[in-house]
């Protein structure tokens, strides 16, 4: 049994504000299938916070469900989605998008994330009707490795996307670590003026299961509920999902307890970097990848919880940590002080 897990950020329940929130409204009859009182509400605050009212907002149970459902939705039986090689529809998806029937065509990135010139590789395999066409574009905030855009780069990709008639997807899972990164200048209302489609993701930040879809462009609106009802996301007790986005809309709850994750997960690099440990790649959200040595990893294994993530090289590799808005500082205090027993 280890001290505590640094697995992800999924371990805990909910924040109890969600709890509290669904309890209070649990002998509360409404309709089903999204369409009740409180689903409502959730969407006001959603726009509210993004400060723009024409987007529609459907609320789904996963991510995975997420991005196949969104990217079905998108695309033509002979089309693709670029991504980064390390991006989450390509690695850790069990070929849901695959089995969509779209390719998904990765390009190499060091950093997890995608540039104009990146995209550009990925359009140099479409040539014509013997190819799969690229179509849509698929990055993460934060991605997979804890980096994320800030909005100069984020125009960038947007405009290229414009440019070359693509759509610009983003995935959302950890959009609220993203948001808040200490090096982040990027709000929703800058990430909606930029992509066409996103979600904000719940389930990683404080609800028990939930995404939020955010469709900006007029054109994937329409019948999107049909999608929804055919991938099994039209859930008959569809306000279990609003309730919870309810209550992290409300009072910037939301983005308050992504920061303190983030704020968890600073604590944990300022610590490591003062014991002379090298990082992977350089994150300022929830998600760190500190390299050691596979003997020290072992030891750190048999005290805590987490992923061994990359091999560095014959005698070293980064792991994983991650910390949620649940993560309380007296548990990476410790972690800290036995890492450096240990190293």
């Amino acid at each position: 049994m280890t001290k505590y897990s640094f697995f992800n950020d999924y371990s805990e329940g909910a924040h109890q504000k969600v709890l509290d929130l669904l309890n209070e409204t649990n002998l509360v009859q409404e309709p089903g299938y999204g369409m009740d009182s409180i689903s409502k509400d959730a969407i006001d605050l959603i726009k509210k916070s993004i400060g723009d009212d024409s987007v529609d907002v459907h609320f789904i149970p996963g991510g995975t469900q997420a991005n196949l459902t969104v990217i079905a939705s998108i695309l033509r039986p002979y089309e693709g989605v670029i991504a980064a090689r390390t991006g989450h529809i390509n690695v850790h998806e069990a070929g849901a998008i695959e089995a969509t029937g779209h390719k998904i065509i990765d390009v190499e990135s060091k950093d997890g994330k995608l540039t104009p010139e990146l995209i550009q590789i990925g359009l140099n395999e479409s040539q014509d009707e013997h190819t799969v066409k690229a179509k849509l574009v698929f990055i993460s905030n934060a991605t997979e490795l804890g980096t994320i855009y800030n909005e100069q780069e984020l125009k960038a990709i947007s405009d290229f996307c414009k440019e070359k008639d693509l759509y610009l997807y983003m995935d959302g899972a950890r959009l609220a670590s993203g948001l808040m990164s200490s090096a982040s200048d990027l709000d929703l209302a800058k990430v909606t003026k930029y992509v066409d489609i996103y979600y904000i993701g719940g389930t990683k930040n404080g609800a028990l299961i939930g995404e939020a879809i955010v469709i900006v462009n007029n054109d994937l609106k329409k019948d999107f509920r049909y999608h929804l009802k055919q991938r099994g996301a039209l859930l008959a007790k569809g306000k279990l999902l609003g309730i919870q986005f309810k209550a992290l809309f409300t009072d910037n709850l939301y983005f308050e307890i992504a920061k303190h994750a983030n704020v968890m997960a600073a604590k944990l690099t300022s610590g490591m970097k003062n014991l002379g440990i090298q990082f992977l790649a350089e994150s300022t959200t929830n998600q760190i990848f500190p390299i050691f040595t596979n003997e020290q990893i072992k030891k750190l294994e048999e005290l805590y919880g987490f992923y061994v993530w990359a091999k560095v090289d014959e005698n070293s590799s980064a792991i994983r940590l991650v910390t949620s808005w649940a993560t309380e500082e007296n548990r990476v205090e410790e972690f800290l002080m036995d890492l450096k027993g240990i190293v």
